[in-house]
């Protein structure tokens, strides 16, 4: 099961490296990983997303993630209300003659044609990766020279609570 676990950590060197040695060293493949500041200087904010067969290894990951130095906060926001979001660039090939074909698929997406030159267009979407997956099978048949995704980032709809322990519960 693919789990979105969120980590608010101290923006200093290593911290990354750190605890992507965490998960690998447990075993965890990561889909994707998404970095940056926050608001608070100093204090950067890890998305990643893991695929997880038992819900105990998870509860696992995110003690041993607590247990890191630099790492302030950890969350797994997978069955929250949350908005997830990614961001794509598509580099297809297109010919004067497709050009409107293309820009008719993008239109429906919200996506935006980023740059246009004599044999290709770069497309920018961003949404879900399952509307990603959508356009990139729509635009597929044209040709896709280039693609490069971000990966999941994503945050908690308002306040909710969240089960830490069977003793208490947090306000996150």
């Amino acid at each position: 099961m693919r789990r979105i676990i969120t980590a608010t950590v101290q923006n200093s060197s290593g911290v990354l490296n750190r605890v992507t040695g965490l998960l690998s060293r447990r075993g965890f493949n990561i889909e994707s990983i998404t970095v940056g500041e926050t608001e608070i200087e100093g204090i950067s904010k890890i998305t990643f997303v893991v695929d997880v067969e038992e819900a105990q290894k998870v509860e696992q990951l995110t003690k041993q993630l607590h247990k890191q130095i630099d790492v302030l906060k950890v969350n797994d926001i997978t069955d929250t209300n949350k908005v997830a979001r990614e961001l794509c660039l598509i580099k297809v090939v297109a010919t004067p003659q497709s050009r409107s074909e293309i820009n008719g698929i993008v239109e429906p997406f919200r996506a935006r044609i980023l740059d246009i030159s004599k044999d290709s267009l770069i497309v920018e979407v961003t949404g879900k990766p399952d509307k990603i997956e959508a356009i990139i099978d729509l635009l597929t048949p044209y040709g896709i020279k280039e693609l490069s995704r971000t990966g999941i980032t994503a945050f908690t709809r308002g306040k909710q609570q969240k089960q830490v322990s069977d003793y208490q519960t947090l306000i996150v």
